[in-house]
């Protein structure tokens, strides 16, 4: 039988001890926030039946979605079902072989969530939640099919209060990470007075999902997706018109004045003759007023940006919507990205529960941080402190007294182990010491029978005779 290659399917990623370290550093930064702002944690299965996703992410979303088949043999049984039949074609739908899929997102899991435990919750209810989810992408710098998310949501309150704390929360975890980010807000309801004012509004879903290519593809791409989507040349003129020019992008900074200047022109938007009887649009920019000026109060030194054509392409986001990208490094396509959805649950049976959340991408984050080499150089791999080597074989020695040294340091919560492996006898510290350094071991705790203990810093190399109690209190204080 011929020997295969290892390999691990396209978008995925294996990581080792240094780089879950570095996740790990990732993910309790921010959970240390999210806690602080009163999010609880839980945690929804890898998989959920197609029911669930299907239609929640709009037609373009549902065919990223990684179906499972149901079994093994499930091919089998429907060959044989239509055998019975005397159905000569091998026929079949994927409802017939597949049930349930892996995660898109998690909000569409945690809306499920919430109806199925609606009487178990107090609302609002404000959850964290990190975890991978999976999309059959085509994979690429930055874009995994295999990734994390790191959200924070709160259910059953319309307060706008909570959009404020989520851009907080996406303030403070960006700069204990020690990265310069542009949070962008827009609002779905003036996307929607937009293509009301269109008298495209049964094509909301095709205007938005265009409109959120538009890093991608540009407004020339943008504009060619929506004549082939039915826009008609004066509908794109006036897109073009509203979203693209250069006053419609508006910066918001520490500076109060320029602060009141953008909440003065999204009035001037609001009043103009094109969407003054307009209440969608109207509401929505009510809304981004509300927020900003709140902020203003709050965080005078976040960097938000109003962008208009900001669209953010899942279909249930109905108020505001955020998204974040670095500002240094090549990676500039989102970090984080999130919003205001009015009635997801209302999907499950559970009507007129607002929701809103914001998601973090662990995996760009990472890839930002690393490329800006701004992890800690400190960064512990979780290895461990001391290595107890012998100055002959461990198989040559009497076992108990080593043995002994370990359960004391460990009992003590010093993390340690013992070389095993054969030595040189010329020069027995040899190999000891260079696994040690491999694993970025601290010290190396030095036996010999008969001898007394020494504590040798790998990193120094000043080696001193200790007893096993002073070796403890030093390596705990």
């Amino acid at each position: 039988m011929a020997k295969e290659k290892p390999s691990i399917p396209k978008g995925t990623r294996d990581f080792g001890p240094e780089e879950v370290a570095k996740r790990k550093y990732i993910l309790n930064t921010i959970e240390k926030v999210f806690i602080k702002y009163g999010f609880m944690p839980i945690e929804t299965p890898t998989m959920e039946n197609l029911s669930t996703l299907t239609g929640k992410y709009g037609d373009e979303g549902d065919k990223l979605l990684f179906k499972i088949l149901d079994n093994g043999d499930i091919f089998k049984e429907i060959k044989e079902k239509n055998a019975e039949q005397k159905i000569s074609n091998f026929e079949f739908r994927i409802s017939d072989i597949s049930g349930k899929g892996l995660r898109y997102d998690l909000t569409v899991p945690f809306a499920r969530y919430v109806v199925m435990n609606r009487n178990e919750i107090t609302f609002p209810f404000k959850r964290y939640q990190m975890q991978p989810v999976w999309r059959a992408d085509r994979p690429q710098k930055g874009r995994y099919r295999e990734f994390w998310q790191c959200d924070a949501d709160v259910v059953g309150s319309d307060s706008l209060l909570h959009e404020l704390d989520l851009i907080n929360i996406y303030s403070e975890v960006f700069k204990c990470l020690g990265i310069e980010v542009e949070i962008k807000i827009n609002n779905r309801k003036i996307l929607a007075g937009i293509a009301e004012g269109l008298g495209a509004e049964n094509k909301l879903m095709d205007f938005t999902v265009s409109l959120d290519k538009i890093d991608k593809i540009g407004i020339d791409g943008v504009e060619k997706e929506l004549r082939e989507k039915g826009f008609d040349e004066n509908q794109i003129q006036m897109v073009r018109d509203i979203l693209f020019t250069e006053k419609n992008s508006v910066n918001y900074s520490d500076n109060t004045i320029k602060s009141n200047l953008s909440l003065s022109h999204l009035s001037m938007l609001k009043n103009s003759s094109k969407f003054r009887d307009n209440e969608k649009f109207k509401k929505g920019i009510d809304e981004i007023e509300t927020v900003l000026e709140n902020l203003n109060s709050t965080n005078k030194t976040v960097n938000i940006k109003l962008d208009i054509s900001l669209a953010r392409g899942l279909s249930y986001y109905t108020g505001c919507i955020f998204e974040v990208a670095a500002i240094e490094g090549s990676l500039r396509s989102s970090i984080g990205g999130g919003g205001r959805y009015d009635n997801l649950t209302g999907i499950f049976g559970l009507e007129g529960v607002s929701g809103v959340g914001i998601s973090f991408g662990l995996d760009r984050i990472y890839d930002v941080i690393e490329e800006l080499k701004l992890f800690p150089e400190t960064l512990s791999q979780g290895s461990s402190k001391v290595l107890i080597c012998a100055n002959d074989s461990i198989e040559n020695i009497e076992l108990a007294p080593v043995l002994q040294l370990l359960s004391k340091l460990r009992n003590e919560g010093i993390a340690s182990e013992i070389y095993t492996e054969k030595i040189n006898v010329k020069k027995p510290l040899e190999k000891p010491i260079k696994y040690a350094s491999s694993k970025k071991i601290a010290y190396a705790l030095i036996y010999s029978e008969n001898e007394p203990l020494k504590l040798k810093n790998l990193e120094t190399g000043f080696q001193v005779e200790l007893t096993i109690e002073a070796i403890v209190e030093k390596l705990i204080s």
